[in-house]
């Protein structure tokens, strides 16, 4: 675990207490206004979360990013793929969802390859103005079928390669580990 300031945490989902996770899960379900499920809440966990506290001690923006196996170019990629940020209604575009990210991707810097993640239309323009890119190839999965083609996904699963990092050929592939309800 670690506090960058007083309202900021960054900890693993084992550090967080049941009273913390079921604050992230209310924060969730208000923020995506009923439309964040259980599968959802699953695919945010077993990585590090930021959780964003204002003054009175409320938890105001949450972000996670969960480790993840994205195939291309013939390898293997380990991916920190960002799940769950959301930013309570009233104090969006404060800066808050900027701080999550800014540690998220401080996370995706030194421990992954690569940052992936899919953003809603309203989300969108966060992720473009940290220099986060709309993936412009092909998305799949590596279904218990076989790969399979994602072409829904397409157009919203954004990529940031940290400083120094990897080079990704734009015309390939990513196809991303199967997992229940959303893969992306």
């Amino acid at each position: 675990m670690r506090d960058r300031d007083a309202g900021v945490r960054v900890a693993h989902t084992a550090e967080l207490t049941d009273d913390e996770l079921r604050e992230v899960r209310a924060l969730l379900d208000a923020a995506f206004e009923g439309d964040f499920g259980d599968e959802d809440f699953e695919h945010a966990l077993g990585g590090m979360h930021v959780l964003v506290r204002d003054a009175g001690g409320d938890l105001v923006a949450h972000g996670s990013v969960v480790q993840r196996r994205v195939v291309h170019g013939g390898r293997a990629l380990r991916t920190g793929y960002v799940e769950a940020v959301a930013v309570r209604a009233g104090l969006r575009r404060r800066g808050l969802g900027g701080q999550v990210m800014a540690e998220l991707e401080r996370t995706v810097a030194r421990a992954y390859v690569l940052g992936a993640l899919s953003a809603s239309q309203e989300g969108a323009g966060l992720y473009l103005a940290r220099g986060w890119a709309v993936w412009p190839g092909g998305i799949g999965a590596l279904s218990p079928d076989g790969p399979v083609r994602l072409p829904e996904e397409e157009g919203s699963t954004y990529v940031w390669v940290p400083p120094g990092g990897i080079r990704l050929d734009p015309a390939g592939r990513l196809d991303f580990d199967w997992r229940d309800g959303d893969v992306l």
